[in-house]
């Protein structure tokens, strides 16, 4: 013998409905004040990058201005990386969060070329693990990649690097070039040895 379900009082449905609708409505608002959080604080950090941008020609020296990138927040790096190539004309896409990115910081068109980024603030030499890990996910995704550091390049990874001809190292001079707005700043790069002076703006 099936059971039978027990009419509910209209009142008991009612509020039943008005329960639920109240908990999507929820759902909902936490799902946006997340995004939004997440704008905040992506504007807050481009902000603060465009700061550390100008502040960096007031400093004494290469070394100085090293010694400072080392010590700026991570995510600030990464969106100032992302703003000097766009202050060159590149066109940049950023992630939709700064964590859980899976080793990509950023992307950029050169010249209608696709290049990851990884950012890393190295106070020492570079890690191969990450070098490598970084090449890795280059080649799944058949593109160009910038490895960017503040740390030395030890002849470890420069062996590592053979191995990883997508990948390209930018750090010391030419990544102080780079967040400069010189010119020249991709000189001597493989990948942009037949490519002109770089400032096209790329595409898709």
């Amino acid at each position: 013998m099936i059971p039978t379900i027990p009419n509910l009082p209209t009142t008991h449905l009612w509020l039943l409905g008005v329960s639920a609708l109240l908990f999507v409505l929820v759902l909902l608002g936490l799902s946006r004040g997340a995004d939004s959080f997440s704008e905040r604080r992506h504007h807050r950090y481009r902000a603060k990058a465009a700061r550390v941008l100008a502040r960096l020609p007031a400093l004494a020296g290469d070394a100085q201005r090293l010694i400072y990138l080392r010590k700026i927040n991570p995510y600030v790096f990464e969106e100032l990386l992302l703003t000097a190539f766009e202050r060159r004309g590149y066109r940049v896409r950023r992630n939709a969060r700064y964590s859980g990115d899976g080793g990509l910081d950023g992307q950029v068109w050169i010249d209608g070329q696709r290049y990851l980024l990884q950012a890393k603030r190295y106070g020492r030499a570079i890690s191969a693990q990450h070098l490598q890990d970084f090449g890795d996910l280059v080649r799944q995704q058949n593109c160009m990649g910038f490895f960017i550091h503040t740390g030395r390049t030890m002849q470890t990874s420069r062996l590592l690097l053979q191995a990883c001809p997508n990948v390209e190292v930018l750090s010391g001079n030419r990544l102080l070039k780079l967040l400069a707005g010189h010119a020249d700043w991709h000189a001597g790069l493989v990948s942009m040895g037949k490519k002109g002076d770089g400032r096209g703006i790329g595409h898709e």
